[in-house]
């Protein structure tokens, strides 16, 4: 199982008064699953998220990546398997001003120091998204949508285990969105971990899961079913 969740708490504190985030949430994701976690503003899933994706420590419960259990690493070893098994693609894309491209998605590369050439494989993700012309550009040049794709194949090119958008559209127009949802959905057809963190349900109809958290707590958990629409307005299985 790549990730397994057992009853894991999140508790903010400021000056003696406690939040509670999340309540005793417990879950598995397998390899190669496309899940989408939704719930409204406040409901814990961003906080989710930064969990899995090793930005944050759960205040209690076990979390284990791998069979690893995460919750036993020092700030180190959680920042090497971060960088290692693990990419984001955020909301406000992330990514470093007055730099090019190519710098931006070099970054993680520069960090983990194990290609011979970080070029090479810096370009070949960018093109795989699409933005093999815009190598160059700085990223004040470029369209949103362009942004986003960037952040994608930043998430991309160290070849993660598990790659983590949190509200990915949230900042695009309706056409730039589909399109960066289109490309994660194909992320996910060539056998890429995606888990999407999402408030938006026509988002989330691009999952094969979808588990939906209120108050810290996991209401729903269910696979979606697999549909098409046709051009007449038939659903079809």
């Amino acid at each position: 199982m790549l990730i397994k969740v057992n009853n894991l708490v999140k508790n903010f504190v400021n000056d003696e008064i406690v939040t509670k985030v999340l309540n005793g949430l417990t879950f598995n994701i397998g390899d190669g699953e496309f899940v989408a976690i939704m719930g409204p503003s406040g409901s814990g899933k961003s906080t989710l998220m930064h969990i899995l994706g090793l930005l944050d420590r759960a205040s209690a419960g076990k979390f284990y990546l791998e069979d690893k259990d995460v919750t036993e690493l020092d700030d180190n070893k959680l920042a090497d398997l971060r960088n290692q098994k693990i990419g984001f693609v955020f909301q406000s894309f992330n990514l470093l001003p007055r730099t090019t491209v190519l710098e931006n998605v070099l970054l993680p590369l520069t960090y983990a120091k194990r290609r011979a050439d970080p070029a090479a494989r810096a370009k070949e993700v960018l093109e795989s998204v699409g933005l093999g012309h815009r190598l160059h550009y700085y990223t004040n040049q470029i369209s949103g949508g362009e942004k986003q794709r960037v952040a994608i194949a930043r998430a991309l090119v160290n070849n993660p285990t598990v790659i983590f958008a949190d509200e990915p559209t949230g900042n695009l127009d309706s056409k730039s969105g589909a399109q960066i949802m289109e490309i994660l959905q194909e992320l996910n057809n060539q056998g890429h971990t995606i888990v999407l963190v999402t408030h938006e349900t026509y988002t989330s109809e691009h999952a094969k899961r979808i588990i939906k958290i209120m108050d810290g707590l996991i209401t729903d958990d269910y696979a979606v079913a697999q549909r098409r629409i046709a051009k007449d307005g038939v659903m079809l299985k």
